[in-house]
C-alpha cells in the first residue's frame, strides 16, 4: 500500500501529475483542489495517496490535504460513485464545500457537476449524511497550514488555454462546454490553474 510520496514535481498537466522519488516516476491521477496547491514543476512536494487495483488497471490518486484522500475513499464506498466522479466532485467544491451541500441537503448544487444526475446526487446525500465527521478530523494540520503559491506557466497563452480545455474535458465536460467555459474566463498573464479554477467556478453557477 502507497499511503504517502514525497519527491519531485515533474509533470503537472491537470488531471495527472508524475513525482519522481528515488529515480523512480510514479503517475497520478489528482483532482484540482490539490492541483490548485502544488508549486511549481521541478519543486518538492509531498501528496497523500490512496492505490486502487481494478481488473483493467492499478491507479494512483493523489491529494494534498489528509482530509482531500478521506473524502475521496468515503465517495467511492458510494453506488454508482467511482473514482473519475469522485475526483470530478473534488474538482468542482472543496471539502467544507461539500459537507456544507450535504448537511444542506443541496442537491441541486452535485447535478451541476459533470456526470452527477439527479438520482446519484439525492443518493450522495443520503448515504453521507453523519458520515463525514471524519474527514474533517482526519485533516492533517501541518498540511492544511502550508502556504503556496501561484505559479504563472511560462509557456504561451495558447497553451496555457488548451491546457485548461483539456483539464475541463478530462473533468468529464463536453468540448464545446469546456471552450466556451475557458473562452469567457480568459485574462492576460493567467495560469492554467487560474483559467481552469475560475472556469468551475461559473460552470457551478449556471
Amino acid at each position: 500500500m502507497i499511503g504517502r510520496l514525497r519527491g519531485i514535481l515533474e509533470v503537472k498537466k491537470p488531471p495527472y501529475l508524475l513525482i519522481e522519488v528515488g529515480g523512480v516516476g510514479y503517475e497520478l491521477q489528482a483532482p484540482m483542489s490539490t492541483i490548485y496547491k502544488l508549486p511549481e514543476v521541478g519543486s518538492p512536494v509531498t501528496l497523500f495517496t490512496h492505490f486502487q487495483v481494478r481488473e483493467d488497471a492499478q491507479v494512483l490518486y493523489g491529494f494534498y490535504e489528509e482530509r482531500e484522500r478521506t473524502l475521496f475513499k468515503t465517495l467511492i464506498k458510494v453506488s454508482g460513485v467511482g473514482p473519475k466522479m469522485a475526483l470530478t466532485i473534488l474538482s468542482g467544491m472543496d471539502v467544507l464545500q461539500f459537507i456544507k451541500c450535504v448537511d444542506n441537503r443541496e442537491t441541486a448544487l452535485l447535478v451541476r457537476l459533470p456526470g452527477v444526475g439527479q438520482k446519484t446526487a439525492e443518493r450522495l446525500i443520503i448515504e453521507m449524511s453523519g458520515k463525514l465527521n471524519n474527514v474533517v478530523s482526519s485533516e492533517n494540520e501541518n498540511f492544511s497550514r502550508r502556504l503556496f503559491e501561484e505559479i504563472i506557466d511560462a509557456a504561451s497563452p495558447r497553451a496555457i488555454e488548451e491546457e485548461a480545455v483539456s483539464a475541463l474535458i478530462a473533468l468529464g465536460y463536453k468540448p464545446q462546454e469546456a471552450t466556451r467555459a475557458i473562452g469567457r474566463v480568459l485574462f492576460e498573464g493567467a495560469s492554467s490553474q487560474e483559467l481552469i479554477r475560475r472556469a468551475l467556478q461559473g460552470l457551478a453557477r449556471v
